[in-house]
């Protein structure tokens, strides 16, 4: 069973929980057999994940570019149109909160056929009969998995620098809510600074990990 690293299971799990997992495992399995009959393999599904979550990931750089724009553009707005800044804040927060989501959940969702495509092509290796033949999958093999985990470790690291970025938009939001007078402002701006160095190192992060996946699906797909 694939599990994410923000979801692997501690001592002590109860059991419930875990059986809520086996059955969720037990789910995919049975999706991938009913696929695999219809002609569409893991291999397939593998390149469709990465081709969504680096879709995912694009989406969240420019929705975290676009709140960075907002947050410059509020402190300069008179006092007069904090009500209306502190709206417009609060929903570039709760869009920028969905898209970090929403990439987590296409890096599980890959993680999950990963771990299955690769058990799978493991397994096979014995039943080959032409040692050629099983000496090249094995190579190759191999190979899939290190441009794999180079992909992820990737994913990984740009998905690690949302939430921090987050928790700052969130506080400041919180902050503007409860303070909507020009202390507020004055407030933003000293935060602002901040705000645009951790949202450089996360778009500098998603671009590396888009590259990568692009060369993963580059890798994946079959050569003419």
């Amino acid at each position: 069973m694939a599990l994410s690293r923000h979801t692997r299971w501690k001592a002590g799990a109860p059991v419930a929980v875990l059986l809520a997992a086996l059955t969720l495992s037990g789910r995919q399995s049975a999706y991938y057999d009913v696929m695999e009959q219809a002609g569409v393999h893991k291999r397939d599904i593998l390149s469709d994940r990465v081709i969504a979550a680096r879709d995912a990931q694009q989406k969240a750089d420019e929705q975290f570019s676009s709140a960075l724009e907002r947050y410059q553009s509020v402190v300069t707005v008179p006092e007069s149109r904090l009500l209306h800044a502190y709206s417009d804040l609060e929903s570039d927060y709760e869009r920028s909160q969905a898209a970090a989501e929403r990439v987590s959940q296409r890096i599980d969702a890959i993680e999950s056929v990963a771990q299955a495509l690769f058990n799978e092509w493991e397994g096979e290796l014995d039943q080959y009969q032409n040692q050629a033949y099983r000496r090249q999958s094995e190579r190759e093999l191999e190979q899939t998995r290190q441009r794999y985990g180079e992909m992820l470790d990737a994913m990984h690291r740009a998905e690690d620098t949302m939430p921090p970025v987050l928790t700052a938009m969130h506080d400041n939001v919180l902050f503007l809510k409860h303070n909507l007078n020009a202390r507020a402002i004055g407030a933003l701006k000293g935060e602002v600074s901040q705000l645009e160095t951790q949202i450089a190192t996360l778009r500098r992060e998603m671009q590396a990990s888009i590259e990568r996946s692009n060369r993963f699906i580059d890798g994946m797909a079959p050569a003419n």
